[in-house]
């Protein structure tokens, strides 16, 4: 009896090990996993160009506060990329940007271009529309412009209109708006009863800027391209720092110019006098 409760007893079944999560990953993974790049954060600079940018930091500290001539050589002489980087100024105001009526926004001609092809469209009407095509307008025309806009084309730079057609412009609101793209009469992209289109076009095709200050007091711009010569890029920044600060709207009190910077595509800012 006990011999045959035995037999027909179940032999056991060797213990199998448990399978590993699906999920889980080896600590080589996890490493890997690190770094990798994460969104909205760059990448970590190698230990080359970590010494090289803290060079240039610390030869920039050094200099401190220096005129504009000597600004721009120092730009280059810090260049560090193959491409012809743009030059940009920043200048930081005293004005309460919470206020309108310091707002500060227009437009001005820089006297040696941006170096670069400025796309240009304009919303006119009857002859306006071919003097905006000779003067090298990429598009120009009222409804079927509009209707292009407004179906969500902004292949293009600068957007000009003449007085007359602001009416039918300002449904474009929406699309231009939260591009900088509308025409205003502050940043000199309206063009008055009378005003001359064709000319509209190549001021803006030869280097005309705009700025506007931002939330924090700041107008900036692109000024030129590194590869200027000094004394071009010294005309243009001085061209357009002359610029806002006649712009001074008259509520500022105080020190209106507080800080001038320039700096270069992939370059420190330097301060300059103002």
């Amino acid at each position: 009896m006990a011999n045959e409760t035995a037999e027909n007893v179940a032999p056991e079944k060797p213990a199998v090990a448990a399978p590993a999560p699906t999920g889980a990953a080896s600590p080589a993974d996890a490493s890997a996993v690190k770094r990798k790049k994460q969104p909205g954060k760059p990448p970590a600079h190698g230990k080359k160009l970590r010494n090289i940018l803290k060079n240039q930091a610390a030869r920039i500290d050094k200099e401190g506060v220096v005129p504009l001539k000597k600004a721009i050589s120092l730009l280059k002489s810090v260049k560090r990329v193959k491409f012809d980087e743009t030059v940009e100024v920043h200048m930081h105001l005293g004005i309460d940007p919470t206020q309108n009526d310091q707002n500060v926004r227009g437009s001005v001609s820089l006297p040696y271009g941006i170096g670069k092809s400025v796309r240009v469209i304009v919303f006119c009407q009857g002859e306006d529309v071919n003097k905006a095509k000779e003067a090298g307008a990429e598009l120009a025309g009222d409804a079927d412009l509009i209707k292009k806009v407004s179906d969500g084309w902004t292949d293009f730079d600068i957007a000009l209109a003449s007085q007359s057609m602001m009416g039918q412009v300002s449904r474009l609101g929406k699309v231009l708006g939260p591009r900088g793209l509308m025409p205003t009469p502050k940043a000199g992209t309206v063009i008055p009863a009378g005003g001359d289109v064709g000319k509209a076009v190549l001021e803006f095709k030869a280097g005309k800027v705009e700025y506007r200050s931002d939330k924090g007091g700041n107008v900036h711009a692109g000024v030129g391209k590194l590869s200027f010569d000094e004394d071009k890029l010294v005309g243009n920044i001085q061209a357009f720092v002359d610029q806002v600060r006649a712009a001074k709207p008259a509520g500022v009190k105080g020190h209106y110019v507080r800080s001038v910077t320039v700096s270069a595509t992939m370059s420190p800012g330097i301060p300059v006098t103002a």
